[in-house]
C-alpha cells in the first residue's frame, strides 16, 4: 500500500459505525502510515478517545480550544502536515456544517484549514442519505473537490433496510490510496483478464490450473489507483474484486472469449493475465459421469487462443501477456510473443520457488517488441503490478507522442 509515512487525518463524527474507524486506523497502522485522529463530541458517545489513542499512537484531538502545545496551533498545524484527510463515518450534519463553512468544532475548523484531498464516507439513515438536502450538500462539497465514497446498503442500525451503511474499511483504504497515488493513467481504458478458466467434464467435474489471480487483480487495481477505468474479466478464485473496478465474472475459455471479444475495441490496453486452458472436453456430460469402467476415454480439443483472436483487429492498442512456463522460459515467451502480435510479454518459470501459482511474489523476465528484455528480480506481485503499469505508460505515451 502507497501509505507508508503519509500523514493521515482521521475525523470521526457521532454515528454508530464510529466503531469501524478503529478498524481503518489499524489498518492505516498497518501500513506505517503517520495517523492523527479527531473526533467529535457526539462521535465520543460512541467510542472512547483511548481506543483510537492507543491504535493510532497519537493524542486524539476533541476540543477547538485545546489549540497550543507550545508555539503549535493544532487545528492549523495538524491539517498543514496532512497528505490527506478522511472522515469516517461522516453524518449528515458534519456533511451539512461543511457544505455550508460551519465551523464550530476542531474537525469542521480543521475542514476549513486543509488544503490536500478530503474524502467523506457518509454513514446515516437510508431516508436521511436520499433526502434532497442531504444529496444537495454532498453535490456542492463535489463541486468544490471533496471526494466521497458511497455508503453500502443492508440493514442498518436503525432497524431499517437500504443504503446508508459505512463503506468497509478495506474499501476506505483503497480509496485513500487511490487518491495518494500518481495519475499517469488516467482517462484510459484498461481491461485486465485474472485467474483460471474451467472447462467442465459434466456438472461436478471440470479440467482447470492452480492459477489464484493475484497477478491479475494486483495489476487492475493499481491500474485503477493510478486512474484508469478498469474491466476485470476474471475466473472463479478466492480473491474479492478490487473496489472501483468493473467486474466480469466468467467460467470457461469460451465466455472469456466471448466477454474480452466484446470489449476490447473500447480499450487502449488489453493485459493478459489469466491462466486460459488450452483444451476443453469436446464432449461434456450433461449428468455426473459413473464409474462403470476402470478406464475413461476422454477427448480434448483446442480452445481458441484469446490472444491471437484479438490481435487480428489490434489496431493501436497495446496487448500484454503472460507466459507461465516450466523451461526455456525465454525462448517460449518470445515465440509468444512474436506469434500473438503482442507488445510486450511477462514470463516466468513457475518451477522456482516464489514465482509460481498461488504466491505473493514472482520473479518475472519481461520482453518486448522491439527485441529488448528485461529481468527483474523476485518481488511482491503489487509491486511487479506497478512495474508492468509503469511500462504501459510509457509505451502509451510514445504512441501519442
Amino acid at each position: 500500500m502507497k501509505v507508508e509515512n503519509k500523514n493521515i487525518l482521521v475525523g470521526v463524527t457521532g454515528g454508530i459505525a464510529a466503531y469501524k474507524a478503529l478498524e481503518l486506523v489499524r489498518l492505516l497502522v498497518k501500513e506505517n502510515a503517520v495517523v492523527n485522529v479527531v473526533m467529535t463530541a457526539h462521535a465520543e458517545r460512541f467510542v472512547g478517545r483511548l481506543s483510537f489513542q492507543t491504535l493510532s499512537g497519537n493524542p486524539v484531538l476533541t476540543d477547538t480550544f485545546d489549540l497550543a502545545s507550545g508555539a503549535e496551533i493544532k487545528h492549523i498545524s495538524i491539517p498543514d502536515n496532512a497528505d490527506i484527510a478522511v472522515i469516517a463515518p461522516a453524518t449528515a450534519n458534519f456533511i451539512g456544517k461543511v457544505a455550508h463553512g460551519i465551523a464550530d468544532d476542531m474537525l469542521t475548523t480543521m475542514m476549513l484549514a486543509i488544503t490536500k484531498p478530503i474524502l467523506i464516507a457518509p454513514s446515516m439513515n437510508v431516508h436521511m442519505y436520499g433526502n434532497r438536502i442531504v444529496q444537495d450538500n454532498m453535490d456542492k462539497l463535489k463541486q468544490y473537490g471533496y471526494h466521497f465514497i458511497e455508503p453500502g446498503e443492508g440493514w442498518l442500525a436503525c432497524g431499517y433496510e437500504g443504503k446508508g451503511r459505512l463503506a468497509e474499511p478495506e474499501q476506505i483504504l483503497e480509496e485513500i490510496v487511490r487518491l495518494l497515488s500518481k495519475k499517469d493513467l488516467a482517462g484510459k481504458n484498461i481491461l485486465v483478464t485474472a485467474g483460471p478458466t474451467r472447462e467442465h467434464l459434466d456438472p461436478v467435474r471440470f479440467i482447470s490450473n492452480p492459477s489464484s489471480g493475484k497477478m491479475g487483480y494486483a495489476i487492475a487495481m493499481s491500474a485503477w489507483m493510478r486512474g484508469a477505468h478498469v474491466t476485470l474479466i476474471s475466473g472463479k478464485v478466492n480473491i474479492k474484486p478490487p473496489y472501483g473496478v468493473d467486474f466480469i465474472e466468467v467460467e470457461s475459455a469460451r465466455q472469456m472469449l466471448e466477454h474480452v471479444s466484446g470489449m476490447f475495441k473500447n480499450m487502449d490496453a488489453i493485459i493478459m493475465a489469466s491462466a486460459v486452458s488450452d483444451f476443453t472436453p469436446s464432449k461434456t456430460s450433461p449428468q455426473k459421469i459413473k464409474k462403470t469402467a476402470e478406464y475413461l476415454d476422454m477427448r480434448l480439443e483446442r480452445t481458441t487462443d484469446i490472444l491471437s483472436h484479438i490481435a487480428k483487429d489490434k489496431g493501436g492498442r497495446l496487448i500484454i501477456g503472460f507466459a507461465a512456463e516450466t523451461e526455456n522460459v525465454e525462448q517460449y515467451a518470445r515465440e509468444k510473443l512474436k506469434q500473438k502480435n503482442m507488445d510486450m510479454i511477462v514470463a516466468n518459470n513457475v518451477t522456482e520457488k516464489g514465482s509460481g501459482f498461488g504466491v505473493d511474489t514472482n520473479k518475472a523476465l519481461i520482453l518486448y517488441k522491439d527485441g529488448t528484455i528485461e529481468e527483474l528480480p523476485l518481488m511482491q506481485k503489487s509491486v511487479l503490478a506497478d512495474v508492468i503499469l509503469d511500462r504501459v505508460v510509457s509505451m502509451l505515451a510514445r504512441q501519442t507522442g
